[in-house]
Order: C-alpha cells, then sequence, then structure tokens
C-alpha cells in the first residue's frame, strides 16, 4: 500500500511539474500601422481592446487565435508601464496569432488626444443637415 502511494505521488509531481513548465504566454507582441503611421511595431503589451462588427472585445496574451473587421471606435492599448494609448480607427482588421502576437491593420487611425471633439460636431451637424434637406430618396440614400 505505501509503494502505491508513492508511485501516486510521483505521477502526480511529475504531471504537475508538466503543467507548471508548460505555462501560457505572458507577453503579447502587438504592431499597429495605418495607412498615416506606424503605431506600434513588434512592442510587447498588456492588453489590447478593440472594436469589432461582432462586439468590442479585449485581448491578452494567450488569447485563442482570431481574425475581426475593425468598424469604427476606439482602440485601447495598455502598456507594460501602465500607461494606456486610445487610438480612433475608421476600420480595418485584427489579427490574434498563436504565437500571442496581434497585428492591426487600420485604413485610418489617430490618437484620440489629438481629435477636436468641436469640429467633429460641427462636421456631424452638417452632414446630417445635409441629409435631412435632401429632396429624393435617392439623394438621401447616396448620402447614407
Amino acid at each position: 500500500m505505501a509503494a502505491l502511494r508513492s508511485v501516486s505521488r510521483l505521477l502526480t509531481r511529475r504531471c504537475l511539474g508538466t503543467t507548471l513548465k508548460r505555462g501560457y504566454a505572458d507577453e503579447m507582441s502587438f504592431t499597429f500601422a495605418a495607412g498615416n503611421q506606424v503605431y506600434y511595431d513588434g512592442q510587447s503589451v498588456r492588453q489590447v481592446d478593440v472594436p469589432s462588427f461582432s462586439g468590442s472585445f479585449g485581448i491578452l496574451p494567450a488569447h485563442v487565435p482570431t481574425l475581426a473587421v475593425l468598424k469604427p471606435g476606439v482602440v485601447s492599448v495598455f502598456e507594460n508601464d501602465g500607461k494606456v494609448n486610445k487610438i480612433f480607427v475608421s476600420s480595418g482588421t485584427v489579427t490574434i496569432n498563436d504565437d500571442s502576437s496581434v497585428q492591426i491593420l487600420a485604413e485610418e487611425a489617430h490618437p484620440v488626444e489629438n481629435l477636436d471633439p468641436a469640429a467633429a460636431r460641427e462636421v456631424l451637424n452638417k452632414a446630417q443637415s445635409e441629409l435631412s434637406s435632401a429632396t429624393s430618396e435617392q439623394v438621401q440614400t447616396t448620402c447614407t
């Protein structure tokens, strides 16, 4: 009986040791580029939150491999030092690989702090005004 316990303990230790040695990725290599600028080029980051057409989601190291289409919105990048960068994207793709590398390719991207909320509201109001004053259904369809 004592021999059976010893074998059981030995197997348990070996199995646990293998599990602990396998581990999971604790770093994530992140690349983020747009037509106007490269924001990250293989940098290690803690987390990335993205807006996609299937819903917004966060990406951590060891995330399941995924390919998603980005919708207009804000990508939040949580750097290892605690800094958070927020970048507006118009559209693009996010690719998450099984080696914990993540790539975002955006059609257009701009840091949120560079955007002027008053100017954005003005452009939006102008576009909505033009749309509401359109006379035909065809013109309204063209504007949307």
